[in-house]
């Protein structure tokens, strides 16, 4: 190889390319998962496709089952096609989808479009977090996973500057066309990022990944081991094995309670801010100051947990969760108002990370994929119900409920992930867990 000065700066500036374009993509990513919540209240007033408050919060749930079936099959696929293919794939999806929101004539239509873009959604982030581990620099994973989270909160910011510019003058479809756009983002993708080191190394193509290692200055993955379904099988029973049950079943519920909060505040913060008397522009607002947490709280949660460990910083995040979600039922001063809900974003998007972040340091390391993993899963059964049970409380004129039962869901994942602190409390913490911020997802 080369020992030209110009290679370091050469490497550099790819590797800033693909994290880069990750970066878009999860921002796309992002505007498509918070358009809806921001377009909603909208669409409630206005009866579009007679769409009632219960039939909102299923339509809502029916985008999280989606992202379900999306991030469950994620790994499986790009397995398969590789990585590069899969993220090209994603976008096109969730694009496409939005078309078909944006052309639907019924709620069932609108609904499929909501289930299909939920689809790619899930399956985009995992996959993006892969490729950019991948051509992350030496030592700067857990920053550089940080930084790429913060494009999902950048496109909830993006979602409310889009309902609030286009939503009233033009009407709700035109929010839907513009998630489309994406869909021009895919040969983009298909020209300029690399396929995954890693999806290389495991499907022998040796030489091409060692000629990309080069060129991006990273050090050429070792081939995966291969584990048989016995293998798997036995690694999910480990979980349950002697008095793992109750703990692994502490962290089930914490991760259930805590993507209910995510997405069931996602989905239902403008309405509910518009239910408490602020009008569209200011509850849209909220959606901005809510996501601006967000960011805010990705990059300092890695931090916080290693200074104070996982388990105790994550029953400390929900609590002041919990706290913040229930004094948004409260109406307070504006200022005040903007205040709760920019540290409520701070805790509630990081808060759910460090649940993983207690899961993964206290894992053994042959098991530590499977333990986080299934507890990712068993929680996005709660992000399904999230907005499904916002739905249902305003369709039963209970929406002033709304925060209150959301703040329940914080308090309950606070018992939980404390109860499971304090039970391994006199454990040590595993060799080689990972220090590093992990998605909410």
């Amino acid at each position: 190889m080369s020992s030209s000065p110009s290679l370091p700066a050469r490497g550099s500036r790819l590797a800033a390319l693909v994290v880069g374009l990750c970066w878009l993509a999860v921002l796309f990513d992002g505007l498509d998962m918070f358009i809806y919540g921001s377009v909603l209240p909208h669409m409630l007033a206005s009866k579009a496709l007679g769409i009632t408050p219960d039939q909102a919060g299923d339509l809502g749930s029916y985008a999280t089952f989606g992202m379900l079936v999306g991030a469950l099959t994620a790994g499986t696929v790009a397995d398969r096609i590789g990585r590069k293919k899969l993220m090209i794939a994603c976008v096109t999806l969730f694009s496409l989808a939005s078309g078909v929101c944006a052309l639907s004539g019924s709620v069932t239509v609108f609904g499929l479009g909501r289930t299909l873009a939920g689809v790619g959604l899930g399956g985009l982030l995992p996959t993006a977090i892969s490729m950019v581990t991948d051509y992350a620099r030496g030592g700067r994973g857990a920053l550089t996973i940080g930084a790429l989270m913060t494009a999902h909160h950048a496109g909830g910011i993006l979602s409310a500057y889009v309902a609030k510019w286009l939503v009233e003058p033009v009407g709700w479809r035109s929010a839907f066309w513009v998630c489309v756009l994406p869909l021009f983002f895919a040969p983009v993708l298909a020209k300029a990022l690399p396929e995954s080191l890693s999806f290389l190394v495991a499907k022998g193509r040796t030489e091409e990944a060692r000629a990309l290692a080069e060129r991006y200055e990273t050090e050429l993955p070792g081939a995966p081991g291969t584990k048989s379904a016995a293998d798997r099988w036995d690694a999910l029973l480990a979980l349950f094995r002697g008095g793992e049950w109750l703990q692994t079943l502490l962290y089930w519920l914490a991760s259930f309670g805590g993507l209910l909060l995510v997405y069931g505040v996602a989905t239902w913060l403008p309405t509910l801010m518009r239910g408490e008397g602020y009008n569209l522009g200011s509850a849209l607002t909220f959606v901005v100051l809510f996501n601006l947490g967000g960011i805010v709280g990705m990059l300092v949660a890695g931090r916080a947990s290693d200074a104070f460990g996982a388990p105790r910083v994550s029953a400390i995040w929900f609590a002041l969760t919990a706290a913040g979600v229930f004094l948004l039922s409260v109406h307070m001063p504006l200022g005040v108002t903007y205040l709760v809900v920019f540290l409520t974003g701070v805790f509630l998007n990081s808060a759910q990370a460090m649940i993983y972040a207690t899961v993964s340091v206290r894992s053994t390391p042959d098991n530590r994929a499977t333990a986080v993993g299934w507890t990712s899963g068993m929680g996005r059964f709660g992000a399904v119900f999230g907005p499904w049970l916002g739905g249902q409380l305003l369709a039963a004129n209970k929406g002033d409920w709304g925060f209150t039962a959301f703040a329940l869901a914080g308090v309950s994942s606070t018992v939980f992930i404390g109860v499971a602190a304090l039970r391994s409390a006199r454990r040590p913490e595993r060799s080689g867990a990972p220090r590093e911020l992990l998605t909410t997802g």
